[in-house]
């Protein structure tokens, strides 16, 4: 060694001293590292056991549920069938059921139908021979009509006056439910009704909002679940038409099943395409709401 460099190391010694001066930091953050990622596992664990443990009370709840379901219906069964005028109870000798006690039993039934239809645009009022039902219609938050039913309860239940349309299947539903399940009747009649008024007023606010662009007459049924009618979507001073056809397969519903809409047999790819996209729009929102979205930027020569 050179004098005066006796305090000097090797470079190759310094490199080393330097490398193991650095491994105790490199160690340390790696260790602090895997406790961050211990940490975030176990807060992980944790909240995947809560889940569990949560999903368990959930499932342990709607089976109480079920089973206080399954023992009400079997009470109300018992009930039911301990009620005068039902069939299959057999009358005690001693003690005869009164006729008034039949039609007043079934009274109460009909009370309490008119409580359970309420909020649902049924309602009604006992009368001398039976009960007078209303039933009101509405789309969209939009009042449309009410119709007038009225029913006899003694001997039977029988349908006395109605304003029900006539092409509304009523005589299908009454021998279907009335007899057997009143509550289902009147909420099948309903749904008829609501969804006839629902596609009629479709129809109207197309004609009424949208008559520039329709041509001609909409041909319709009485039904309104086949509306066929021939429109145009403008641009640039030109007009590109479209003829519809609105099939509504469901009587319950007032949304088409089957909509078929079609151009000219010479009509661009783009008027073809803008055809399917109708079709489709049709198919999920309402006749007029449709017409409304139509861009007819949207529609390219």
């Amino acid at each position: 060694m050179e004098p005066g460099k006796e305090g000097l190391a090797p470079p190759s010694w310094r490199k080393q001293e330097e490398g193991k001066g650095d491994k105790p930091y490199g160690v340390l953050a790696y260790l602090e590292m895997l406790e961050t990622q211990a940490h975030q596992e176990a807060v992980e664990q944790e909240k995947r056991e809560q889940q569990k443990e949560k999903l368990a009370m959930l499932k342990a709840r709607v089976r109480k549920l079920r089973l206080q379901r399954d023992k009400l219906r079997e009470k109300v069964d018992l009930q039911e069938k301990q009620q005068p005028g039902k069939e299959g109870v057999v009358p005690d000798p001693a003690h005869p059921i009164a006729p008034r006690d039949v039609v007043e039993w079934r009274i109460r039934n009909l009370q309490a139908l008119l409580q359970l239809f309420y909020l649902t645009g049924i309602s009604g009022k006992p009368t001398r021979r039976g009960v007078c039902f209303s039933l009101s219609t509405a789309y969209e938050g939009t009042y449309l009509d009410s119709y007038h039913l009225e029913l006899c309860t003694n001997p039977q239940v029988q349908i006395l006056r109605h304003s029900i349309p006539v092409f509304i299947p009523l005589e299908q539903i009454s021998k279907k439910y009335l007899q057997t399940d009143i509550r289902r009747f009147l909420s099948l009649l309903s749904d008829h009704l609501n969804a006839y008024a629902g596609r009629r007023h479709q129809a109207e606010q197309l004609e009424e909002h949208f008559s520039d662009q329709i041509e001609g007459a909409l041909q319709r049924n009485s039904l309104y679940n086949l509306l066929i009618f021939n429109y145009n979507i403008p641009r640039n001073a030109q007009t590109f038409p479209f003829q519809a056809r609105l099939l509504y397969g469901d009587p319950c519903c007032s949304l088409p099943t089957e909509v078929t809409v079609s151009c000219t047999p010479d009509a661009p790819a783009s008027l073809v395409e803008t055809a399917a996209s109708h079709s489709e729009m049709f198919r999920c929102v309402a006749l007029h709401k449709a017409f409304q979205s139509f861009n007819p930027l949207d529609v390219t020569s």
